[in-house]
């Protein structure tokens, strides 16, 4: 196991000197293998959702990688045997787009003029070249998956499972080539998946065209967006329920700018109240008119070809591109006298995620998937409760989609990827799918078969990610003890992509649901609210912000903005703020190790010779321990990061340390021991509370402690510390904070400087809050700067003395002597007249309806919260003046 040099921490902490060099001793050391059933809890194990082979790390990358590692340090430190299995997606429309240009780019051969087996060497040699990017991107964030387990879509033995499963599916009937509307790309030349068609709001226009009744007087209008479709048209269809419309089913309208007759038919699809409540039929350029066809046994006219152009059957508008046919079409129905109107509209419109065209919904010959029986088994996992979402919300938002789902086209018109492994007879015409290349017709016997030109799409193979990555179809070791795999984390968008075909591939293929749990997080939005992209040139590269503040910073900053389901908002300075937070840890560490022995020994704590301030900050780490711990089970990441910061920035840095100085600063050496003692055991628990979110600058510290052994990775996460919970503690330390804080305050509400040193009278309530302040006079006194503190359950109010109140206790603070009184209540007098006027102004606005009515919410909002605030300060300041117009509150 391989091991670091001892170093001490610098001055400052400097993530460039560290994360590279820890992650190094991490991966030559094996950490990040699994360890086997060493402690009994089992295994636990993640695929990690393989990200493009051509693609580079972006901010949602990073979010998702980061919650996975989470949980997997998380469970690590906890004793599962813990199982991360990393890899990439050969990307396939990507992949080959990147290559075609590399070759344009040298002037070289186009990939039709190389062949397409000299293409493919071209493509993996560029995979070879480039394809490890974003994997060591991975790496600079700190994933802690297990490298040598590292798997990739098109590997031998997950080619053979995408065989295997395409020819089973084939041979259940639930694989079937089909004549059916595809997206469809004119410039990539092939078939899209949904999650490659990337919808944009733009403006449009939308057409209302009259269409003639044949046989008498009279028209229909129908409304549409693509005036240049109605070459395909093969019916006008109405809601039978249209009183409107229903004298004139069955008759036919007369289409224009042809010479075709069309029939006007009635179907419950079309939505009687919107628009016209007249639709224009087009089965082979629009998915919902292709099912109304089918129901009508309607013909499947296609007026534009592959490459996105008019066809012959639009007479003189042939050759046309579709914009180019969209403004001639409009211009001659109008000439024509049918166009009754062009309204402007705004809608989203599909375009290729890769080349930015606009799809095109497009009659074509695809390999379906059909899936309602898989669906169906889905679907009735989900109701034994065989799967968990979080958050729970979108169970609902998955059993619809399942409930609704259509038939999954899986072809795809490429080189690059899962070749489809069916071969057609070119004699008898017959289709042979084979897990082995054949070489006759299984039909016929001829050999002369070819095999299909198209591959799968690429979700098809990653739909088999998590038991394909573990050796299926073999039962190998892996596939036994990690299959199922324990949880998914990935964001909502995908949910329907990714997530509901593994479940459904995993069910079929497997019989078991491939995850436990499935973790759902948002996107990361820019600081304005809108979502990234390249081009709005609003994307932030994450190994920028590694570079500039570590990939700690970021990590954190992604952690504790998590809420789960839910989007976030990336800000430059909630960065800089992890950034400060690491420094803050960094610089307690630095004072606890500067304040242990030279031989750097502690001795063990011995809870009877403890301190209030020690068995205090135990208590919260006990608490913070629980609650961390609760949040990481149920996937909360953000309210772990949250609580963690607390404790670190509030409990442990700002409070326990200067506390602590009081006995390392001390004559007693066993105060002083006991002190080390505390400091180097929470130092080390919070190490391993905060490891899983900040794991780089966590193991650095680790190692500096004098006397620890081995790597924080593999530590044992904290527990069983309920023998330091001690609530009267934790109430104590409560009075004293809050009493530092409300006398702090007070010094700035007058002006005074914090080193001023003032005199306080305590009148309490009770015996018991006598004690109270008693037995925590020594810290009141030390960090209130208090000269003299008076304590008297009769205690006079001295005279010209401000109040606060802490926990029933009355702290009087005499200003004679600290301000001059006659010039502090003319202040005081003229902020309560500035006060005044602005309460005055606000709840006068406020009180405008018309203000109030037509103002945007958010100034309104703003404007009340402005009023609050006026009036808490008025009445404070009202206070002070008052304790100053007499002796004596």
């Amino acid at each position: 196991m391989a091991s670091l040099e001892p170093r001490s921490l610098t001055t400052a902490y400097d993530p460039s000197q560290v994360e590279h060099r820890i992650y190094q001793y991490w991966e030559s050391g094996g950490f990040f293998e699994p360890t086997g059933d060493r402690n009994g809890k089992g295994p636990f194990s993640i695929v990690m959702p393989p990200p493009n082979v051509t693609g580079s790390l972006h901010i949602g990358h990073a979010w998702d990688n980061t919650l996975q590692d989470i949980i997997v340090r998380y469970k690590r430190l906890v004793g599962f045997d813990t199982l991360w299995v990393p890899g990439t997606d050969h990307a396939g429309i990507a992949t080959q787009a990147r290559v075609e240009k590399a070759l344009r780019e040298e002037n070289g051969p186009s990939r039709h003029e190389l062949g397409r087996d000299a293409f493919i060497e071209k493509v993996w040699a560029w995979k070879e070249q480039y394809g490890n990017t974003i994997t060591n991107q991975v790496r600079a964030l700190g994933a802690s998956c297990d490298w040598s387990r590292q798997r990739f879509t098109m590997d031998e033995g997950l080619s053979t499972a995408v065989r295997e499963v395409f020819v089973s599916l084939y041979e259940k009937g639930l694989m079937y080539r089909g004549n059916r509307i595809i997206n469809w790309c004119p410039r990539c030349g092939t078939a899209l998946s949904d999650i490659e068609v990337e919808h944009v709001e733009q403006d449009g226009q939308l057409y209302h065209i009259a269409y003639p009744l044949v046989g008498g007087t009279g028209e229909v209008v129908i409304a549409t967006t693509r005036p240049e479709t109605m070459f395909a048209d093969v019916a006008v269809a109405v809601h039978p329920d249209d009183s409107r419309y229903q004298h004139l089913v069955g008759q036919e309208v007369r289409l224009p700018l042809t010479n075709r007759t069309i029939p006007l038919i009635a179907d419950s699809y079309v939505e009687a109240d919107f628009g016209t409540g007249c639709l224009k039929i087009t089965p082979a350029h629009d998915p919902n008119d292709f099912e109304v066809g089918e129901r009508h046994d309607l013909p499947k006219l296609q007026c534009i070809d592959a490459d996105g152009r008019l066809n012959a059957l639009t007479g003189s508008y042939q050759g046309l591109t579709r914009e180019e046919a969209r403004t001639k079409v409009a211009a001659d129905l109008e000439a024509g006298g049918w166009l009754r109107q062009i309204e402007t509209i705004h809608h989203a419109v599909g375009h290729c995620s890769r080349c930015d065209t606009v799809v095109e919904p497009f009659l074509s010959d695809q390999w379906f998937v059909r899936m309602q029986p898989l669906a169906e088994q889905a679907l009735r996992a989900l109701d034994n409760g065989e799967v968990r979402f979080i958050p729970e919300r979108f169970e609902k938002v998955f059993v619809h989609w399942l409930t609704n789902v259509r038939d999954w086209c899986v072809s795809r018109q490429l080189w690059w990827g899962h070749r489809i492994p069916a071969w057609y007879c070119g004699d008898c015409g017959e289709i042979t799918v084979s897990r082995d290349t054949p070489v006759e017709c299984e039909h016929c016997q001829s050999h002369n078969i070819e095999q299909d030109e198209d591959v799968l799409d690429t979700w098809f193979s990653s739909a088999l990610w998590p038991f394909s990555t573990m050796g299926w179809p073999i039962e190998t070791e892996d596939f036994k003890r990690y299959y199922p795999t324990s949880a998914l984390v990935t964001g909502y968008d995908i949910l329907f992509f990714w997530v509901a075909r593994m479940v459904f591939t995993g069910l079929e293929f497997t019989g078991r649901m491939p995850f436990a749990d499935v973790v759902l997080h948002g996107l990361i939005r820019a600081a304005d609210g809108r979502k990234m992209s390249k081009s709005l040139g609003n994307g932030v590269d994450p190994m920028e912000v590694i570079d500039r503040y570590g990939a700690d910073s970021l990590r954190f900053m992604l952690a504790t903005g998590s809420a789960p389901g839910s989007d976030q908002r990336f800000h430059w300075e909630r960065v800089e703020s992890s950034r400060n937070f690491l420094n803050k840890l960094w610089n307690a560490a630095r004072f606890v190790l500067m304040n242990l022995p030279d031989d750097g020994v502690v001795q063990e704590i011995d809870r009877k010779q403890l301190q209030l301030t020690d068995r205090w900050i135990l208590h919260r780490l006990a608490e913070t321990v629980e609650e961390t711990t609760r949040s990481l089970e149920r996937y909360d990441f953000g309210e772990a990061g949250r609580a963690l910061y607390d404790f670190t920035w509030d409990d442990f840095c700002d409070w326990y340390i200067e506390f602590s100085k009081l006995s390392l600063y001390g004559a007693d050496e066993g105060a002083k021991a006991q002190t080390r003692a505390v400091l180097v055991y929470v130092l080390r628990q919070l190490l391993c509370l905060l490891h899983p979110l900040v794991p780089f600058i966590t193991e650095e510290i680790w190692q500096a402690i004098p006397g620890t052994e081995g790597a924080l990775i593999t530590a044992t996460w904290p527990g069983g510390l309920e023998q330091w919970k001690d609530a009267e503690a934790a109430k104590q330390i409560s009075v004293v904070q809050e009493a530092v804080r409300s006398l702090r305050n007070l010094r700035q509400e007058m002006d005074l400087p914090p080193s001023r040193q003032i005199t306080v009278v305590a009148r309490t309530a009770s015996a018991e809050s006598t004690q109270l302040v008693s037995a925590t006079r020594p810290y009141l006194m030390r960090f209130g700067n208090i000269a003299e503190l008076d304590v008297s359950e009769q205690a006079e109010a001295p005279e010209y003395a401000v109040t606060v109140v802490v926990s029933g206790i009355e702290l009087f603070v005499p200003l004679a002597g600290l301000v001059d009184i006659d010039a502090e209540r003319q202040r005081l007098a003229q902020e309560v007249s500035r006060l005044t006027s602005e309460v005055d102004r606000a709840e006068k606005k406020l009180g405008n309806p018309k203000f109030v009515e037509k103002a945007p919410a958010d100034v309104v909002d703003s404007e009340r919260t402005k009023l609050a605030d006026y009036q808490a300060k008025l009445a404070a300041v009202r206070e002070r003046l008052r304790a100053l117009e007499q002796p004596g509150p």
